[in-house]
């Protein structure tokens, strides 16, 4: 599998499966390296990238997450190797454990303690039997990691991490957790307008319903913001969102990658506030900004996938 530096983390849901597969191409089209796609309360995230990698050729499909609370360890376990295995390796399992919210009050479960309930699911995953045919290297995971106990966790239990909605400094401090060789894949939500107010009007629109959630606001505040500056200031929309030209964006993503991120996926938000509508323009320029130059992941043992660049 060769991850590059460079994906994309996108709501394929707000599209049909057939624009969905033409977006993914595109992206694909563009250079990124791969796909994120979440999990709410949409399509099966693993019959999507099912779909999604039949429509494309080299692009890594990615959830961004798997919510622990939809299916049982060995279903997991079962879709993330047959995908690996029927895209010859171009699956990552990102998983989470979502929020209580959402997992008591929608899906009717009872939340646990978040690091307690992931390591319990990882170590029956890797219990779990599987008797098709299977990809020589398992797929690698990923978990929605944020606070230091479930990086920790990360970087023992699984292959690495998927911080969302972060900042450099906290790419920097889950290097230091995870160590040098785990995944390390940041999203950031980019957005292509060099007008302050308007950049941030977007910002506080996107960001509403996530600062509602314990587990962002939480981080947050972890990360020195109180609660009447990630209500209303601009510093916490400034430091959370990357916005200007492409080439500030572009020193945002750059940013990550100097902190220790191995991949950063970027979530393209509308200059005109349309949800669902990806700002294309923003790829092709990032893209060409940033360059790619794909490091080389190979499976080093049964655990941790250890990284080298190629040469660009």
């Amino acid at each position: 599998m060769k991850l590059g530096k460079l994906g994309v983390w996108y709501f394929t849901d707000t599209k049909s499966s057939a624009d969905a597969a033409v977006f993914a191409k595109q992206v694909e089209a563009l250079g990124y390296s791969a796909l994120w796609i979440p999990e709410t309360v949409g399509r099966n995230p693993f019959v999507h990238a099912g779909w999604l990698l039949a429509n494309t050729e080299s692009l890594i499909l990615a959830t961004g997450i798997a919510s622990i609370y939809h299916r049982d360890p060995g279903a997991s376990m079962a879709a993330a190797k047959t995908l690996a295995e029927q895209s010859g390796d171009r699956f990552i399992l990102g998983l989470g454990v979502s929020h209580q919210p959402m997992v008591e009050g929608v899906r009717g479960h009872n939340y646990g303690k978040p690091v307690s309930t992931m390591r319990a699911y990882l170590e029956q995953m890797a219990q779990a039997p599987y008797t098709a045919v299977a990809s020589e290297n398992p797929p690698p995971i990923v978990l929605a990691a944020l606070g230091p106990k479930m990086l920790e966790l990360s970087g023992t239990l699984a292959d690495g991490a998927h911080p969302y909605f972060t900042t450099p400094d906290h790419t920097r401090t889950a290097r230091g957790i995870l160590g040098e060789d785990a995944l390390l894949c940041v999203e950031q939500k980019v957005i292509l307008e060099t007008d302050a107010d308007k950049a941030r009007q977007l910002g506080r629109a996107a960001s509403q319903t996530y600062a509602q959630l314990p587990n962002y606001r939480n981080n947050w505040k972890r990360l020195g913001f109180t609660d009447e500056e990630i209500d209303s200031s601009d510093r916490f929309i400034d430091e959370v969102f990357a916005w200007g030209d492409i080439g500030q964006i572009a020193e945002r993503v750059q940013a990550h990658l100097d902190a220790g991120a191995t991949h950063v996926c970027v979530q393209p938000i509308n200059p005109n506030g349309v949800f669902g509508e990806p700002d294309m323009v923003l790829l092709e320029q990032l893209v060409g900004e940033v360059g790619e130059g794909s490091p080389v992941l190979r499976r080093d043992g049964l655990r941790c996938w250890k990284i080298g660049r190629a040469h660009v």
